[in-house]
């Protein structure tokens, strides 16, 4: 599941980071479809569009020690969307 979204993730992590720095990002295929101050957020606003389980959600820290802990998919606990 994300896969596309994921590899984009990855090899666009840094430009992203510069563009969305403290922002909650939401991913389709390979393009960045909104960005949000928190995931909540984020996933509130992409359901009204999107179907959940279609797009990808996430978060792009402040803290560049923090940037690269969010690589695994994970349960939140917002309604149980998958996070990847």
């Amino acid at each position: 599941m994300f896969e596309t979204e994921n590899k984009y993730y990855q090899e666009n992590r840094d430009i992203l980071r510069e563009k969305y720095i403290g922002k909650a990002i939401v991913i389709v295929g390979d393009t960045v479809i909104g960005a949000y101050d928190n995931i909540g957020d984020a996933y509130k606003e992409t359901i009204r569009v999107k179907a959940p389980g279609t797009f990808c959600l996430k978060n792009i820290p402040v803290d560049p020690n923090d940037a690269y802990i969010e690589d695994h998919p994970r349960i939140s606990p917002i309604r149980r969307f998958v996070h990847a």
